[in-house]
């Protein structure tokens, strides 16, 4: 009996220390990286509740010390789940690290503009003797189904209290009464820019004088978007050269559209859309008649890497947002895009962006593809978000070391 006693003894001893391993081992899997959380994390915790039950049912002898790595594996999943996510998220304070949107439009919402999934699966084939829709996104049963606003008002204000609970400062675009209304409302999250094209099926251009004010007099500092591929333009083309000298001039950063468009149905609602004048090589001519511009490729240039890489390699004043991208391809493949970018050396030149136009809670989506990308390290995640904008816009010194710190960085 007392040979029973000790052998129970030691076996609730041997529960307790492995108990113990796996906990111990599970908290600091918590704090790796800040606290940054990713799927892959989570799988590897569950995984102990695996093993217990195969424990169990395969091997006898191990029963009496399963119950103990159930309950750690349990407890392992709780930390992870429960506290990683808040911590990637916040600071010691409560406050999330800062992220800067470069990409956010004032469209709004309006009728006939319906629920959003994001990540879609497919891009439907048409036939041009049935009534065809405006978007090619295939249909799917979506569990992140994202609500548009009702109004630009709305939108607005949503928008807003969005970028106050997950510490967003924005680049907003839009004609510039729009945007001005947003920088009144929220002046310490607001970034103005502007652009001297019209949006899709617009032929107008904004007088140079007239742009020229708005960046000298009316506090815009970004000239975007351009989008002259709408208008199956290059952005060499010499007829657009006299906006990108006063940008050089002013020392304006310039953010042109480049890639896809039409959301796989350019071809019935934008004829003049040309893919091919997203290429961004196209880049070349302009970016030689002016050496001092500041130039971002958004979109990435989805879908010519190749293309992006070379243009990447060759001109250090480049960088691109990833917005459009993020939320509107399957989500694999929005994975693979960026990480083949980062991994061909250019992480310092990828800037987190939405292409916001009337889903609110696409912003919060958004940034859960950059904080849950396995193949990226906590500090190249920070850099995305935030860091590479900071640095490509000049914002103060002083704000991006005390927005690092208060990150954790």
């Amino acid at each position: 009996m007392a040979g029973t006693r000790q052998l129970n003894s030691q076996s609730a001893a041997i529960r307790s220390r492995a108990g113990a391993v796996l906990v111990s081992f599970c908290i600091p899997i918590t704090a790796i990286g800040k606290f940054q959380f990713t799927i892959d994390s989570v799988m590897f915790m569950m995984s102990f509740v695996s093993f217990s039950f195969s424990a169990m049912i395969r091997l006898p002898r191990m029963r009496p010390y399963c119950p103990t790595a159930f309950s750690a594996g349990v407890l392992c999943y709780f930390l992870v789940t429960l506290v990683g996510p808040a911590s990637a998220q916040s600071d010691q304070t409560g406050k999330r690290p800062p992220v800067i949107d470069i990409h956010v439009h004032t469209f709004g919402g309006g009728p006939g503009t319906g629920p959003m999934c994001p990540f879609p699966p497919q891009f439907l084939a048409s036939d041009p003797k049935s009534k065809e829709a405006p978007f090619g996104w295939s249909p799917q049963d979506c569990t992140l189904l994202l609500d548009p606003s009702p109004t630009p008002e709305d939108y607005m204000k949503t928008m807003l209290a969005e970028y106050e609970r997950l510490n967003v400062t924005a680049v907003v675009m839009g004609d510039p009464a729009s945007v001005q209304k947003w920088k009144a409302a929220a002046p310490g999250r607001i970034i103005m820019g502007t652009s001297f094209a019209g949006g899709p099926g617009s032929d107008s251009y904004t007088p140079v004088d007239q742009l020229r004010s708005a960046f000298t007099k009316g506090g815009f500092q970004i000239m975007g978007e351009i989008g002259v591929q709408y208008q199956g333009l290059s952005p060499s083309d010499p007829s657009l050269d006299k906006y990108f000298a006063l940008a050089e001039e002013l020392d304006i950063p310039v953010g042109i559209h480049m890639g896809t468009g039409g959301s796989g149905r350019a071809n019935i609602t934008m004829p003049k859309f040309r893919g091919s004048m997203g290429n961004p090589l196209l880049l070349e001519d302009l970016l030689a008649r002016h050496p001092k511009l500041r130039l971002w490729i958004m979109h990435a240039g989805y879908p010519m890497v190749d293309n992006l890489l070379t243009l990447l390699q060759a001109n250090s004043h480049v960088y691109v947002d990833v917005a459009g991208l993020i939320w509107s391809y399957p989500i694999k493949e929005v994975n693979t895009y960026i990480q083949r970018i980062v991994e061909a050396g250019f992480e310092d030149r990828v800037m987190f962006g939405t292409d916001q136009m009337v889903w609110p809670k696409l912003m919060e989506t958004s940034i859960a593809v950059i904080d849950r990308a396995s193949y990226l390290t906590p500090q190249q995640k920070r850099d995305i978000l935030y860091n590479n904008a900071a640095r490509f816009l000049r914002l103060d010194k002083a704000n991006i070391t005390a927005a690092n710190s208060a990150a954790g960085r």
